[in-house]
């Protein structure tokens, strides 16, 4: 992505557009247009996407890597904590399972549906691509530990029944969680950087060229917010229409939490997407996997404050089915991204197990 000194109109436009939308759905203007007005909030969402992709690269191209790749992944899992615990303290506890159905979404998402994604887009366009072993190695294992930790231990604990904590079990697996995602954040930033940087090119013009001033960065860096609280907002109110066209289809209700999570996800996605065809793989698995360790690792201890507080139940434990492809997707992870190098071979296998992962969601 080549910068120009100013910023195009339309990404700022997007995220002014995008707010206008909202404040009319607000006002009640998708009463009075209907269907049109639906069109216009899918139109704004995706704008707000692909704007907030563009100023995310801005942003990351001023500060390098990999400081970059993490400024979206904790601006998005900011917001989606927040919509999550808005939901919670509204909903009460009808919506016990909603961070663990949303928290497991966006991690098959990431693991397999980005991932794959990724590796499949790289190895068809230039054969074989290589990454940094340490830095992708450190994130799969701090990953896999907080996953199971989170969303499969749950089931075999007995001071509570079910797939619930108790309040010191949860309490104690809150702190964990901001314990290795904190430490993974301080490797990856400060005491092991070298891991996460890509390798450069001499042909590479997009990293050689002269990163954005200050200012034009500052400005992204806020226009990236207000795109990404848009998408989120947005999403948010099409999920009763998204639920309603879902209903009517008969399918199950999970299928909802799958499409607003791959909504949310948007933006990290083509950013993860754009790197891997721009052969930069290093980056595009920095920001897959700093994603989904930002995901379950902000969000599962900023639920657990609010069951604490309030006194719901809070239900982590993901079922039998679940458990098994959540298993699968991370030793297969582990192999596929343990050598160093990627084919379309391991982009197929984990976009493979992504399509088995939605279709028995919808057929379970």
């Amino acid at each position: 992505m080549k910068l120009s000194s100013k910023l195009p109109l339309w990404s700022v436009a997007s995220p002014v557009i995008a707010w206008l939308l909202l404040a009319a759905s607000f006002i009640g203007a998708g009463d009075a247009l209907g269907v049109l007005f639906t069109a216009l909030l899918v139109a704004g969402l995706f704008a707000g996407v692909l704007a907030a992709v563009f100023h995310a690269e801005v942003v990351a191209h001023r500060v390098g890597e990999p400081y970059g790749t993490l400024v979206l992944a904790v601006a998005v899992t900011a917001i989606e904590v927040a919509l999550i615990v808005s939901l919670m303290i509204s909903g009460g506890e009808e919506t016990a399972g909603l961070a663990r159905d949303t928290v497991f979404a966006a991690v098959m998402i990431i693991l397999n549906g980005m991932v794959g994604l990724c590796l499949l887009a790289g190895g068809g366009r230039h054969g074989e691509q290589t990454f940094g072993l340490y830095g992708v190695s450190a994130a799969l294992a701090t990953l896999a530990a907080i996953s199971v930790l989170t969303l499969v231990l749950p089931n075999y604990t007995t001071t509570a029944q079910g797939p619930v904590y108790s309040d010191s079990q949860l309490a104690f697996i809150a702190i964990v969680s901001l314990v290795l995602y904190s430490t993974f954040v301080l490797v990856q930033t400060v005491r092991h950087r070298d891991y996460f940087l890509p390798a450069v090119a001499a042909s590479d013009e997009e990293v050689h060229a002269a990163p954005p001033s200050a200012r034009m960065a500052a400005v992204s860096a806020a226009l990236l917010l207000a795109c990404l609280a848009s998408v989120v907002l947005l999403a948010k109110s099409l999920s009763p229409t998204l639920e309603a066209v879902v209903n009517a289809l008969g399918a199950p209700k999970a299928v909802v939490g799958i499409i607003i999570a791959a909504v949310v996800l948007l933006p990290e996605s083509i950013a993860a997407y754009q790197a891997a065809r721009a052969n930069r793989l290093q980056t595009s698995l920095n920001l897959a996997l700093g994603s989904a360790l930002a995901s379950i690792g902000l969000t599962i201890p900023a639920v657990a404050i609010v069951s604490l507080m309030t006194g719901w139940t809070l239900s982590l434990g993901i079922d039998v089915k679940s458990t098994v492809l959540l298993l699968l997707s991370l030793v297969v992870a582990t192999l596929s991204l343990g050598t160093g190098r990627t084919t379309v071979m391991q982009g197929t296998v984990h976009l493979v197990i992504f399509a088995v992962y939605l279709f028995t969601t919808i057929v379970p």
